[in-house]
């Protein structure tokens, strides 16, 4: 990474100019994490220690509570302290080691739900074929391909981003460090490398996408065969979240990553980030818990 030399800090985006919204900041932002990390904490013990929920379903819950509690512990702490401190920087191996975790956490979690949609697909289409198509070799072969996609995704990310000359200062308009806003600080036609990997991790993302949507259609067609208007209900309530909260992190962190240019902005692109980074690690504990009588 060459840029070391050049620039030694970042300078993340202020959730406010005054010391009263600072601190207003500081505490949401120790709330809302603390709880995520709480929840996750709590599914990840019950789903270890407890001998029933030793399912496929469990066992990929267990693994997309790990990541919520990785993408949120990515952003959220160093955020906090900066609005504790009323503080901007942040140092250019954090910012690194922040876009790498963050992109680690954010493609292998998205993977982790598209496995799940096949999971729930299996167990309403195909009941019978339940335990052939997902036995515990094939569940493990799933989850290290959806680590091994993220973390191969993410070092190459990070690595081309942070080669590229950075000649437009160093205030990243974000919270956090996020790729988009490090490209807006290149002034070089070099990033076009960056944009042709992301263009590859895009296809790669809405194939899984496209694969997600099928599911729940075929799901949702199987439901409403069913001929018991409790069934109906039962079903749908276990389904209709899992499919919101897919829905919100999918729409927003692609909005936050494909939009244009002309319609960007410092208030736009933080919304954006809290809905997919740190509002679906605070809501999935307690998903989870209305959808799951064991948890």
């Amino acid at each position: 990474m060459s840029n070391g030399s050049s620039i030694t800090q970042c300078l993340l985006l202020p959730f406010a100019d005054t010391r009263e919204l600072q601190l207003w900041h500081f505490w949401l932002f120790r709330g809302i994490p603390l709880a995520a990390l709480l929840g996750n904490s709590l599914i990840n013990t019950s789903t270890a220690c407890d001998q029933r929920p030793h399912t496929p379903r469990y066992f990929f819950l267990l693994n997309l509570s790990l990541l919520h509690l990785g993408c949120i512990s990515t952003t959220a702490p160093k955020s906090k302290a900066n609005s504790l401190w009323g503080s901007r920087p942040i140092s250019y191996t954090a910012c690194a080691a922040q876009i790498f975790f963050f992109l680690f956490f954010l493609i292998a979690e998205f993977y982790f739900l598209a496995i799940v949609s096949y999971d729930h697909y299996v167990a309403i289409c195909k009941p019978l074929h339940y335990g052939s198509l997902l036995g515990s070799r094939a569940c493990v072969h799933m989850a290290a391909a959806a680590w091994g996609t993220g973390f191969l995704h993410a070092l190459l990310h990070t690595a081309n981003t942070f080669s590229l000359p950075l000649c437009g200062g160093n205030a990243v308009e974000q919270f956090f460090c996020e790729i988009p806003q490090i490209l807006k600080l290149s002034r070089s036609h070099s990033y076009l490398r960056e944009v042709g990997l992301f263009v590859i991790t895009v296809c790669v993302t809405f194939g899984c996408f496209v694969f997600i949507v099928g599911s729940y259609v075929q799901i949702f067609r199987a439901l409403l065969r069913i001929p018991s208007e409790q069934g109906h209900h039962k079903a749908f309530s276990t389904y209709l979240p899992h499919l919101a909260m897919l829905s919100l992190f999918v729409i927003t962190s692609a909005f936050a990553y494909l939009k244009p240019p002309s319609i960007s902005s410092p208030s736009l692109d933080l919304v954006l980030s809290v809905l997919y980074s740190v509002v679906p690690p605070a809501v999935n504990p307690l998903i989870c818990s209305l959808r799951n009588q064991e948890l």
